[in-house]
């Protein structure tokens, strides 16, 4: 399926920074998928971005690897990816030529983490340049969205609208079974129970 990327804002500039770094991931056999605002708009909920989360397996064996594979086209620190590996954080890469940021997230290995990775299914992304790569569904969307939201003290009106706005556009093809154990599995299920009919 090609997306809604009539719908993603730079399409091109997002195409140039994330294929590098696919392929990289790719080539390393990390598993890796696009989360955050770029799913979000794949599946629908459209918003202006400049930057696109990456949620990955990365381990603090193949750190030196991964950084050293990238050349002057990007700003990458591996102190600060080492960092993210140890404390299961994120660090971010810049696309100097586009300045698309690559946010990578370490995936934390919880099991909706776990299952998150799984239920990834791959898609292209893109118009004119396009890349293939696997992204969160949008329940999984979702639920992360819901996290950063109670991450962020609740107040981002902006992950809330985005949420409000993937369940608009699901209808009744949510998974609201898998919805509900999923978001209770990290503490959000309250958040979810306002969303829901």
């Amino acid at each position: 399926m090609e997306t809604g990327a009539a719908e993603l804002s730079n399409t091109d500039d997002l195409v140039d920074a994330l294929s590098p770094v696919v392929a990289v991931l790719r080539d390393l056999g990390i598993r890796h998928y696009v989360g955050g605002s770029i799913a979000s708009a794949f599946h629908g909920a459209t918003r202006a971005t400049m930057d696109v989360d990456l949620v990955c397996e990365l381990t603090d064996d193949r750190v030196h690897e991964f950084v050293d594979r990238f050349g002057a086209d990007y700003y990458i620190s591996e102190p600060a990816a080492r960092d993210a590996v140890r404390r299961k954080s994120c660090f971010n890469m810049i696309h100097l030529p586009t300045s698309f940021k690559v946010d990578l997230f370490v995936s934390r290995e919880r099991p909706f983490d776990m299952e998150s990775m799984y239920r990834a299914t791959e898609q292209s992304l893109g118009e004119s340049k396009t890349v293939t790569v696997r992204i969160a569904t949008a329940e999984d969307s979702i639920v992360s969205k819901l996290e950063w939201y109670r991450l962020t003290n609740e107040v981002s009106d902006r992950q809330w609208e985005d949420v409000s706005r993937l369940l608009s556009l699901l209808g009744d093809t949510a998974d609201v079974d898998y919805l509900k154990r999923a978001a209770a599995s990290v503490g959000v299920g309250d958040l979810l129970a306002r969303l829901l009919p």
